[in-house]
Order: structure tokens, then sequence, then C-alpha cells
């Protein structure tokens, strides 16, 4: 869950080909299959997709949830989303600061002494966590230092061991911080929504996961949502393949994983229609007040492994031809998502991968991008701009697909 942007670029970029205005044009269901279609020939194993249009919706699905047994992936399928678990934790927080139990802007180290203790906790906010600018280092690598070495040993040693998240805040505490508290830009860092989830129990006295089961999921009415209880991904699913770049050849799957390494950062399992209709009663105001949600969509720049963000409080934004979308994206083991909807909720997309960190990287340590990154990139414009949008291919800025989520690792 280690980060890198560089999407939001090569998006913007694409104004410059197309009209600034542009309009979706309905669903053109025949042209969404078939960039969907070409992301598996790409070479991508499975890929499923939700798009929304009004009170029109399309879903579809490309590919294999097995390479080996070939059984096909669907759209229902339930996912690891990774990252997009931040936007859950930060709703739950502004509901707290909704009801007067949590201060924005008041230190961390007024909630959790004992954790973020003497200068640190009297400088970095509850408002710095949600949105990376308090330069806590991230757990990741500490936690997994074997991916520094391009080696899978760490996540196949940890495939089955629960990590409690103090131990995992004070992996990021005990690091090297990315600058002082509050200065921008920001450094995302999973860290900071592991304190999160602590402050959020410290608060209302239940385990976090719980507290945004009962008050978030269910809120929303999401019914294939939930932080899974074991190692295993609830209901149908897919295979989770990864590839780290080369370093894992044939690409292994760690669809059965647990994931306390991930907690209130990124260990929700969900379908693409429960992130559709999740975006949508969030940003229609249906979760909190129009105070919070505000405060939620006041960005700030935030740098993320090379590239970097314009985030909010547990979401971000996206400029594309055709306007403004907020949302987040995910990656774990194996499986990324990216969602992304219309400030109305109105035009949405959601989508999710089985095959993670597919490219190379070449002898300066960057990213090759791979013709996967391009159709997925020309799925998501047809899906949110329609027809007649730039395709990526259009535009010359580096992209790599899901920027928030993607790791970097040496070679």
């Amino acid at each position: 869950m280690a980060v890198a942007t560089a999407m939001g670029a090569l998006l913007a970029a694409g104004t410059v080909t197309t009209p600034a205005a542009a309009t979706p044009d309905g669903l053109d269901r025949q042209a969404l299959q078939t960039s969907l279609d070409a992301v598996h020939k790409a070479g991508m194993y499975g890929m499923y997709s939700n798009v929304r249009d009004g009170g029109r919706t399309w879903r579809g699905a490309a590919g294999v949830a097995d390479v080996d047994t070939r059984r096909p992936v669907r759209p229902d399928m339930v996912h690891r989303v990774g990252s997009i678990t931040k936007t859950f934790t930060a709703v739950a927080i502004l509901q707290q600061v909704e009801r007067g139990a949590i201060e924005l802007d008041a230190p961390v180290g007024r909630y959790l002494p004992d954790l973020v203790p003497g200068e640190r906790g009297q400088k970095v906010t509850v408002r710095m966590l949600l949105n990376h600018t308090s330069h806590i280092a991230d757990y990741i690598v500490p936690a997994f230092p074997s991916l520094l070495e391009g080696s899978a040993k760490s996540l196949d040693d940890h495939r089955f061991r629960t990590i409690a998240p103090e131990e995992l805040a004070k992996l990021g505490l005990n690091g090297v911080p990315t600058g002082e508290p509050g200065v921008a830009p920001g450094s995302y860092s999973n860290t900071n929504y592991i304190l999160a989830g602590l402050l959020l129990e410290k608060v209302t006295g239940t385990d976090a996961e719980d507290h945004i089961t009962r008050n978030v999921i269910r809120k929303a009415g999401l019914r294939h949502t939930s932080f899974p209880r074991t190692p295993h991904i609830p209901g149908p699913h897919s295979k989770a393949y990864e590839s780290m770049y080369g370093f894992i050849d044939p690409p292994r799957d760690y669809s059965v994983y647990n994931m306390s390494w991930a907690g209130t950062a990124g260990a929700v399992t969900s379908t693409m229609d429960d992130l559709n209709r999740f975006y949508r009663a969030l940003l229609r105001g249906e979760l909190m007040g129009a105070a919070q949600l505000a405060e939620m969509q006041k960005t700030v720049v935030v740098l993320a492994g090379g590239g970097s963000i314009d985030y909010g409080l547990g979401l971000y934004s996206l400029d594309l031809p055709c306007g403004r979308f907020w949302g987040h994206d995910g990656g774990v083991f194996g499986m990324a998502t990216q969602s992304l909807s219309s400030p109305d909720g109105s035009r949405q997309l959601s989508f999710g991968v089985n095959r993670t960190k597919y490219q190379t990287i070449d002898e300066s340590g960057n990213i090759v991008l791979h013709p996967i990154d391009y159709a997925t990139v020309d799925h998501l414009l047809l899906a949110l701009c329609g027809p007649g949008t730039a395709t990526a291919k259009a535009v010359t800025a580096p992209f790599v697909p899901f920027p928030a989520d993607r790791l970097s690792v040496k070679r």
C-alpha cells in the first residue's frame, strides 16, 4: 500500500486535446465491454467494472479469476479494495467530529498520549493524519523489509501473521519523519490511518473496524462490504496475483492473507457496485453533514512516490477532460481497485483487477509502462467522460494507474 502517482498528470494533460466542458454521453455498453476486453488482451488476468450514469448502470467483466482453472471473473465478485478503506475510516472520524467527540485540528496527543507523546503529539493534528501532512513515516517497508531487496520473502513469511495496529503505528512512528508536521506538500503514509483507527477506538470505546461497520458500511446500505475476520475473502472472489515488477515470476496468488497488516488503512473487501453506492451516499451528504463533507474536500498536495495527489481527508480529486471527480484507489498484494465519482455522484466508475505490479523497472529505477496501463486509462476515460475523449496514447505525460497505491522497490 505504499504509493506513487502519475495518473493525474496524464489525465490532466488530456484536457489539451479534449473540450474542457465535455459531457458524458450516456453509457455505450458495447464500447465499455470492448475497452474492458482490451485490458485483458493487454495482459491483465481479470478485471471487473461498474459504471453508473444517473439511473443507468453497466456492469462488465473480462478475463479469468484463476489462471489454472480458467474460471472466469464476474462483475459482482468481492475484492480487496486496499486504501479505499481510508475513505471509510475518514468518514467515521468526521462523524465523531460532527458529534463533538473529536476536534479536527486538535493535537493527536490529546487522544493518544502514550502512543504519540511529547512534542510530536502536540504538533500533529487529527487533520494532519487524514490529509497525510503529519509526515509520519510509512510502516510498509519496515513491516515487509524484503520488498526493498526485490524479494517476496516478507510477503510469504507474514501471510498468516496477526500484527497489532499499535505495532504498525510504532513502526511508522520510529521511522525517519518525511518533514515537519503540517508542512505542504504532505507525504502519503499508511501509518496515518492506523493511528486514525486507534484514535477512533479511544474515543468510541469500541473496536474501530466494528465501529466503521456499524456507522459507515451499514449506514451506506452496503451488503457486500466488510472487514474480513479471517485470511479468506468472503463471498465469490478472484485470486490475487502479485508480480512485484518481475521479481515474482510466475505471479503468485496472495488472495488468502491475514489483512491485519492493513487494518483501518486498507483491509476492507467490497464489490464494485457497493463502492459506487458508498461514494454516491458520501457525496450526496447521506453519511455526514455538509460542513464535514466540505472539510473532506479541502485538498492539499501530497507526494506519492514520484508524483502528487490533490488529497483531502480520505479522498482525492482528479481532474479529467470532462470535469472533476472524487474518490480513491487501493492496492494490496495481487489486487488493485479504483473508484471515482462526479461531485454529485451521478457519474461513477469502480473497477478492480487481479494482477498487480505487472510492469518492469529500468536501470534508473523507473517503472516501464505496460500496454495494460494505457488500456486501463482508455477504459477509465470512456467510462467517466464518454466516447470521443482523448485516449491514453494521445498524451505524453508518464502514467501508471492507481495513483495512491503503487509500491516502489529497488532492483
